[in-house]
């Protein structure tokens, strides 16, 4: 048999609730209202006429709650007497002195006249206790505080009729979710609520036993998690002349310019309906408080991405509609079909040139942004549209060590605009720079955006949270102008791994290399492990060839990169860094299988066997701190470990020989020129393997490890950034 739906509508005259802070009204609020109202005037007649009713509505899954929207009204204070005779020594006649216990009331204000509404989904051969609880329904007289008077009324209809019904009205859906979301936590009835309540009414009718007050019971319930998801309409940017109905592709550049179109043109045709006030606070935000953020209408044009050849042009525009605004979602849905750029202020189409909205029938896009009914939450995510950061301008145009100490600032801001977003998650890594990401992306500078959006404000970011998070992801100053849009990249595996070394295995500067070859050693015996194909290790952990032969013959660095290093500067080693082969070399892309055979290695690894010693235990690996000295961005840096050059000198070496080689090492690794300064240099009899100290000095942030030179898969050749120039 078909599912079939009770339908239970409760208005408030009014239009105010002051139940507050609990908002919406929770199932068990009205659970208590109806059987408030069922045993009004003969509680102890009506017990057996609807307990069973209550009985039934108990074992219901939690109700799916629409109610329209509102705002938190102004507060009033209200001084209640407080009967403790004691502090005025029990005189009646010093009662006048007992100071009023003050109590604040903020009314919950509804703005639509919509009912509040509750569904349940219910079997056929449910119908009759449905019918019961539809009588029940009507003896309703209250539903939140006791000035809050109300009337209720239910029906039974299908379900697909039900919920037609429901999304005609306007109203803010709340569904019930699972128990780890996040969303307004409302109180359920359970089995044994109905009892719980008629043992804490009797309890509360004999509170003052032996001249003591006794505290009643509580009542059973459990406790739901609530969330509204806010509405959102996908449009396509339609030519409206020449061929027809193809796409009007408007430049990324412009995407602001385009937000202030469509936003301007929707303020237009709401105002008549909703007011010039309001209709500039939720779509335009002139004037907008911080409560209002909550409220107010996102139009996020959607370059086209998704592919490599993919041209970045806007051809789709998203609009969100949070569950607290104040205009109905099929109002706004009108008024956007009817946008077309192309109009002047009294409506007329004076340039057929421009595009207008039409509701897209294709929502793949929104796929690739993590809004799809196909995407799934992502770690990594990257802008598409630079983020408007919060921070304080550069006087004139900082170069060199300026600019690095910029980019680092800019990635502390990126936190703080996740935070004024409202995003939620742990932030793992954060990357920022000029250029786009994308291939075919646009540099933060080229967009065009209002004076107070400056380019020194502008930049790509790159985050990488700790846990997979949802999008979609839109932070930063200009994020209701479309700017600092997100997208999840996919398939990305870790590849720097830090592991804090314990005590024990906190080796002198001077034993460096017999602690990598153990965890080379480690790292090797993991991966033959794993693989289990003919016990054989791969090249990645192995550094040499199926024949035998050193991988280093190949001219290419695809096998693990292993540096150890003493941070706090005792003399011993304490961290040690796993690293992938592509991350050491730009000009190695690494397959997705050696990427996740990598993770999955690496993140094995817990216990080191070191020559003469005992085991030892390796911790979890550390969250990346972008502000490393091996791993943040910098424009100079620094030798940690001796540099050994790439070819063996065939006369002394001079400092020339030595710049030279580290040059063309840079260009096998896919670096950029850097400009290089010998600090010093030991060499061996006749100039043979000379161990150099080198500074490195790019013309643009380079992001770290660098790991340079003949030795430097065991630790030879790391550099360190600095956030200066000396």
């Amino acid at each position: 048999m078909a599912d079939s739906a009770l339908l239970m509508t409760v208005r408030l005259p009014e239009r105010r609730y002051h139940g507050v802070p609990e908002w919406p009204p929770s199932p068990f609020r009205l659970y208590q209202a109806l059987v408030a109202g069922g045993l009004m005037g003969e509680p102890e007649a009506r017990v057996e006429e609807i307990e069973p009713v209550m009985a039934w509505l108990e074992n219901l899954s939690p109700p799916v709650i629409a109610v329209p929207p509102s705002r938190q009204g102004r507060g009033v204070h209200l001084y209640m007497p407080n009967n403790d005779l004691d502090t005025v020594g029990g005189d009646p006649r010093f009662a006048a002195k007992i100071r009023g216990a003050e109590k604040r009331i903020i009314p919950r204000m509804l703005e639509a006249d919509i009912p509040l509404t509750y569904l349940w989904t219910i079997h056929e051969t449910d119908t009759e206790n449905a019918q019961r609880v539809a009588t029940l329904s009507s003896r309703l007289y209250q539903l939140g505080r006791g000035v809050d008077m109300a009337y209720a009324s239910a029906e039974i209809l299908p379900v697909d009729d039900a919920k037609e019904w429901l999304a005609s009205q306007g109203a803010i859906l709340y569904t019930a979710q699972e128990a780890e979301a996040s969303g307004a936590a409302l109180r359920c009835p359970v089995p044994g609520s109905f009892r719980s309540l008629r043992e804490r009414y009797h309890a509360q009718q004999n509170r003052l036993t032996r001249g003591h007050l006794t505290q009643a019971p509580p009542a059973r319930f459990h406790t739901v998690t609530y969330n509204a998801k806010p509405h959102r309409l996908l449009y396509d940017l339609v030519a409206t002349t020449g061929s027809g109905s193809g796409f009007h592709p408007v430049p990324t550049k412009r995407t602001a310019w385009l937000v202030e179109q469509i936003r301007d043109r929707l303020a237009t045709l709401l105002t008549d309906a909703f007011g010039e006030r309001l209709v500039e606070r939720v779509v335009i935000g002139r004037g907008a408080n911080e409560a209002d953020k909550v409220k107010r209408i996102a139009i996020t044009p959607l370059p086209s991405i998704g592919s490599p050849h993919a041209d970045q042009a806007i051809r789709r525009i998203l609009i969100t509609i949070p569950p607290d605004c104040p205009i109905p979602a099929r109002e706004i849905e009108w008024a956007a079909g009817a946008v077309h750029l192309g109009v002047n202020g009294e409506g007329e189409i004076v340039d057929a040139q421009m595009p207008q909205l039409v509701r897209a029938t294709d929502e793949g896009m929104l796929d690739h942004y993590g809004v799809g009914r196909r995407a799934n939450p992502c770690r990594l995510w990257r802008t598409v549209t630079p983020v408007v950061l919060p921070m304080r301008h550069l006087n004139g145009h900082a170069k060199g060590s300026e600019r690095a100490d910029h980019e680092a600032r800019a990635a502390g801001a990126v936190l703080a605009a996740l935070r004024h977003a409202g995003v939620d998650g742990t932030v793992k890594q954060i990357r920022v720079q000029r250029e786009p990401f994308q291939r075919k992306g646009t540099r933060a500078a080229d967009f065009a955006t209002p004076p107070r959006l400056t380019a020194r404000h502008r930049y790509h970011a790159e985050i990488t949270f700790s846990d997979q998070h949802p999008g979609p992801l839109l932070i930063g100053d200009g994020r209701y102008l479309g700017l600092g849009l997100f997208a999840p990249v996919r398939g990305t595996r870790q590849e720097t791994f830090v592991f804090t070394l314990p005590s024990n295995a906190q080796l002198p500067l001077s034993e460096r290399a017999t602690l990598l070859k153990a965890v080379r050693r480690a790292l090797m015996a993991l991966s033959r492990d794993i693989t289990r194909k003919g016990r054989t290790i791969p090249k990645l952990f192995s550094g040499h060839e199926r024949d035998g032969a050193p991988a280093s013959a190949s001219g290419r660095h695809d096998h693990v990169f292993l540096a150890a290093d003493d941070t706090d500067g005792d003399g011993r080693l304490d961290r040690l860094f796993v690293l992938a082969p592509w991350s050491c070399d730009r000009s190695v892309a690494g397959r997705d299988t050696e990427k996740r055979h990598f993770e999955r290695v690496v993140l094995s690894l817990r216990w080191l066997n070191l020559e003469g010693r005992q085991c030892v235990q390796l911790s979890e690996p550390e969250a990346i701190d972008p502000d490393d000295p091996i791993i943040r961005p910098s424009y100079t840096w620094e030798s940690s470990t001796p540099y050994r050059p790439t070819r063996h000198p065939k006369r002394r070496s001079s400092d020339g020989d030595i710049q030279q080689d580290v040059i063309c090492e840079c260009g096998r690794r896919g670096l950029p020129r850097p400009t290089v300064q010998v600090l010093g240099c030991e060499a061996g009899p006749r100039g043979g393997n000379p161990l150099a100290t080198i500074k490195l000095e790019f013309s643009v942030a380079v992001h770290g490890p660098l790991l340079l030179g003949r030795g430097s898969h065991a630790g030879d050749g790391l550099f360190k950034g600095s956030q200066s120039r000396q």
